[in-house]
């Protein structure tokens, strides 16, 4: 069964998970979440599809992922070797505020916040280097004092915001990025989901925008991402229904209409099983922390 997972960081903006082995604990579903994520490789080769687009990343690598982003890891390592990754997430506003003496690192946050064109994947980090202070992060926020912890996880995201503008690629773009082979038609798949996700889906009409039968898109679309193309539909009305919660006073009704379903009811367990709350508990999680 495909989940969602949305974060609420409202409670403690940061959460880190250091140099964790994923290979046989892996579930490779869409994702779309309150805060922003830095995913580092450590060891194996993954596939990402992100910002509608398929990039392969191998060790070394970092993607980041804005807020409520859809994106989904598949791992292709090969068997016997291992998946292993570290995962910095956190609210960006938060860090933001404390980061008014250094305009500059501020504005490169900012940018990865918040640009379209901006660079997400960085593959020319040197990996010695920055597993290095992975590593040193880990132990300093073990040692800290809980009453400390907030802060000193802001110091390191600084740091490691400063690693990454320090390494960033002027007009190195995510769609600029050697695209993995077959993945030109799942991305015109996923261009014209995201277009049309408010209306009844029709895979005849999808089939013939991207100009192919309805079983060669749908085969084509698998073998890409890994998923089926009414997966990625679902993942995508899921995380504007959130969106749409979080930030508006639509009532549940025209949130279900706004996303393409009609049906309240098929709406709310849609949203209830993907995500783990009701659209009404969701709104409300939020009402109370902000």
């Amino acid at each position: 069964m495909k989940i969602l997972n949305y974060l609420n960081l409202n409670q403690h903006p940061v959460q880190c998970s250091f140099r964790v082995d994923r290979t046989r604990q892996f579930s490779e579903i869409y994702h779309a979440h309150q805060g922003m994520e830095l995913l580092f490789v450590h060891e194996g080769t993954i596939r990402v599809v992100v910002n509608r687009q398929i990039v392969d990343l191998t060790a070394g690598n970092l993607v980041v992922f804005r807020p409520f982003q859809l994106h989904r890891v598949i791992m292709r390592t090969e068997p016997g070797s291992a998946y292993i990754r570290t995962l910095l997430v956190f609210e960006p506003g938060e860090l933001v505020e404390r980061l008014g003496a250094f305009p500059s690192l501020r504005q490169f946050l900012q940018r990865l916040w918040k640009e379209p064109l901006q660079q997400q994947v960085f593959q020319s980090l040197p990996l010695e280097r920055t597993v290095d202070k992975l590593e040193e992060y880990r132990q300093r926020m073990e040692a800290v004092e809980q009453s400390d912890l907030l802060e000193e996880q802001m110091l390191c995201l600084a740091d490691m915001l400063g690693h990454l503008k320090r390494h960033e690629e002027p007009g190195t773009l995510l769609h600029r990025l050697p695209p993995p082979q077959g993945s030109a038609v799942a991305e015109q798949v996923m261009d014209w989901l995201e277009a049309h996700y408010a209306e009844p889906f029709q895979l005849e009409l999808l089939a013939q925008a991207v100009h192919l039968t309805p079983s060669h898109v749908s085969a084509a679309f698998r073998q890409a991402v890994g998923s089926t193309i009414t997966d990625y539909l679902t993942a995508v009305r899921v995380r504007q229904a959130c969106l749409l919660l979080r930030t508006g006073d639509k009532s549940v009704e025209e949130i279900g209409q706004a996303v393409g379903l009609q049906n309240t009811s098929y709406f709310c367990q849609m949203f209830r099983k993907h995500v783990g709350l009701s659209p009404h508990r969701f709104r409300r999680s939020f009402q109370r922390t902000e």
